[in-house]
This record gives structure tokens, C-alpha cells and sequence, in this order.
């Protein structure tokens, strides 16, 4: 078995454990930001709300709709993003989404740690906004904008 099977393998283990018992799926008590988002293609539909003390991330969550990749990379995205200043959650954004779109070999697979199980999702390319929702509805929480996020 290839390095690759394994990946494939923890892929698939790691969004079918986050998807039945996602990390932090709830509404952050006394948020300061959250923004809501929609992927039209797939159904997927969910809210991120969010405490920003000082420019740290100091609460993040979660709630709403979706598949198993969806519902997988909103729980690890919240469990990344948690204590880390806004830049740093920009950064991760930005490598994440490299990652879901071009593949394991276009970013440093192991600095993403647990978010390099997403990996899996560049090769299901009608997937990529599936994994990409939560990211996109995080950025558009920390901007502040208020309009909702589509993957449309």
C-alpha cells in the first residue's frame, strides 16, 4: 500500500468521524462576527459564528446543513483556526484552499497537520466547494461583510 492509499484511506476515515461528530457545531455565546453560507451545487448550508478578542480567533463554531465533506472541513476548520490571529487564519485559508484545488503537492501537506486529510477532495473536483464553504464563510466572518456567501 502507497503513501497515497494511506492518505485516501485517512481521507475518507477522517470526513466520515467529523461528519457524524462534528467539533464545535453550535452558536458562539456573545459572537462578534459570523456570516452565513451557501453551496446551491450540493445544499450545503451552514453559519459561522465567531469571537475576535484582540485580533485572535478566540471562539469559533459552527451550524447548519450539508454532505460529509461540508460538514467534515467546517469541524476541522473550526478546531484550526481557534487561538490564531486573523492572518493566520487567513494564511490557512489560503493554503486549504490550494490544497482542495491543486492537490497535496502544490503546499507543505505536513505544516497543515490535521487539515491535510482535505487533500482527498482535489480529486473530486465537483467537491472542492463543499470543502471550501466553511473557509469561505469564515473569511467573509472576519471581514465583516454581511451579504451571504455562495460557492455560485
Amino acid at each position: 500500500m502507497s503513501a497515497s492509499d494511506d492518505l485516501k484511506d485517512l481521507y475518507q476515515e477522517v470526513v466520515l468521524e467529523h461528519s457524524k461528530r462534528p467539533r464545535n457545531y453550535r452558536v458562539v455565546e456573545g459572537a462578534t462576527a459570523e456570516a452565513a453560507g451557501h453551496n446551491p451545487l450540493c445544499g450545503d448550508q451552514l453559519v459561522v459564528t465567531l469571537k475576535v478578542e484582540g485580533g485572535v480567533i478566540k471562539d469559533v463554531a459552527f451550524q447548519g446543513q450539508g454532505c460529509a465533506i461540508s460538514k467534515a472541513s467546517a469541524s476541522l476548520m473550526t478546531g484550526a483556526v481557534k487561538d490564531r490571529t486573523r492572518a493566520e487564519a487567513e494564511d490557512l485559508f489560503e493554503r486549504v484552499h490550494k490544497l482542495v484545488t491543486e492537490g497535496p503537492e502544490s503546499v507543505d501537506v505536513d505544516a497543515l497537520g490535521k487539515l491535510a486529510v482535505l487533500s482527498g477532495v482535489s480529486e473530486f473536483p465537483a467537491r472542492v466547494k463543499c470543502a471550501s464553504l466553511a473557509w469561505h464563510t469564515l473569511r467573509a466572518a472576519l471581514e465583516g461583510r454581511g451579504e451571504a456567501v455562495s460557492t455560485e
